[in-house]
């Protein structure tokens, strides 16, 4: 799969379009193009169908599902907070805080090195903001981030121990 520069470079090439053409079609500053091109700079969807559009080219995304590959561990831990992301509202939110804030401590007291210590206090961010929809989202996602905050999860100790089996059974 090409990443967007190399997009931009393809079109540029087949059009014959120069830096310095693109630049004053688009209104884009030169040394920005080039850095797009290097991928020193970021180039949006947005930006990338803009710099196309001065060619005659539109951009098309090709939205698709992927099954994450995750070890069995880190699927495990997944299914086990997405339980809990189902059980995550206001009223329980309130009752968990106390032993959410109680295994922060014991992991503050415990965890060395990055990205846990980092993830810790995260963790801690989100409890004293309230954020739900934050903790939903370190909860139930499948991307690195959320894989590395679950890592080091206050949340041990919220489900009962017929629902963790219950989780864990139908993980297989």
């Amino acid at each position: 799969m090409t990443g967007r520069s190399g997009v931009l470079r393809d079109v540029m090439i087949e059009t014959g379009t120069t830096q310095s053409e693109l630049s004053r079609l688009s209104g884009v500053r030169q040394p920005s193009i080039s850095g797009f091109l290097s991928g020193k700079v970021d180039l949006s969807d947005d930006q990338l169908d803009r710099l196309l559009s001065c060619m005659g080219f539109r951009l098309e995304v090709v939205r698709r599902p992927v099954v994450p590959k995750l070890t069995r561990s880190e699927r495990r831990s997944w299914q086990l907070h997405r339980q809990l992301s189902t059980l995550l509202n206001r009223e329980t939110f309130e009752d968990w805080t106390a032993p959410i804030e109680r295994n922060l401590g014991h992991l503050r007291e415990r965890v060395t090195g990055q990205p846990h210590e980092r993830n810790v206090g995260r963790w801690r961010q989100l409890v004293e903001d309230r954020d739900l929809p934050g903790i939903h989202r370190v909860l139930t996602g499948l991307d690195r981030d959320s894989i590395q905050m679950r890592e080091v999860s206050p949340m041990s100790g919220l489900l009962s121990d017929e629902q963790r089996r219950e989780v864990l059974r139908l993980a297989g």
